[in-house]
């Protein structure tokens, strides 16, 4: 099958950018408490239910994987960006990264308690996301969680420069509401809305959607 071409040019875009990328959003987190506090909600759901280890699909450089291990969870990472995956080795070593895709996942079927998305579905055409969620419900357990995070609108924005580099990146601002949908056709529940206006270095509002897979069908 031919990769798609958004795919590839997503691929080489961070890997152009890896090691930037990685120092300048290293301590973002702990300038954002209400993202850290939906990371912290999810956590301890994702404990309530016991369902299996946490995947952070999408994950770069393993920040927020980091952060899922710090709280308690059993995590690790999985990026498209070969050199993203490498500095997350480097960084954190003692957890697992591994290269792959979110369109095709090497994951059994419901082989996961907890699935993070964090500004991962933002470089999807919109009209791919249904493969994308169900990819994200086939690899739940039933019971499981998924956070995602992505920014609230609804245009396309080009980046033929980010992070110091040149690159060529479509980004999708997305509509909350529609987004949900889309989960709500894959099967997945959607438990909680969270869209924060814009805070530092964001250049509009931020949309955060709690999801689960139904224990039962």
């Amino acid at each position: 099958m031919t990769e798609p071409t958004y795919v590839r040019t997503t691929r080489a875009s961070y890997d152009t950018v890896a090691a930037d990328y990685a120092e300048l959003l290293r301590t973002e987190l702990g300038r954002r408490p209400l993202d850290r506090a939906m990371l912290a909600a999810f956590v301890e759901l994702v404990q309530a239910t016991d369902a299996g280890p946490v995947a952070d699909i999408g994950c770069g450089p393993g920040r927020v994987t980091g952060h899922l291990q710090s709280l308690g969870l059993t995590a690790r990472g999985i990026d498209l960006s070969p050199e993203m995956v490498a500095v997350a080795r480097k960084t954190y070593p003692d957890l697992r990264f591994d290269v792959g895709s979110m369109n095709a996942l090497d994951l059994d079927d419901g082989s996961l308690g907890g699935i993070v998305a964090w500004y991962s579905i933002i470089h999807t055409p919109p009209e791919l996301l249904p493969e994308v969620f169900a990819e994200f419900h086939r690899v739940l357990a039933p019971g499981g969680h998924l956070l995602l995070a992505f920014k609230a609108g609804n245009e396309i924005r080009h980046l033929d420069h980010a992070y110091g580099h040149a690159l060529a990146l479509d980004v999708y601002w997305l509509e909350p509401e529609r987004v949900a949908e889309l989960l709500s056709r894959a099967g997945l529940l959607v438990d909680a809305k969270l869209v924060r206006e814009a805070g530092w270095k964001d250049a509009g509002p931020q949309a955060f959607l709690m999801v689960r897979k139904p224990a039962h069908p």
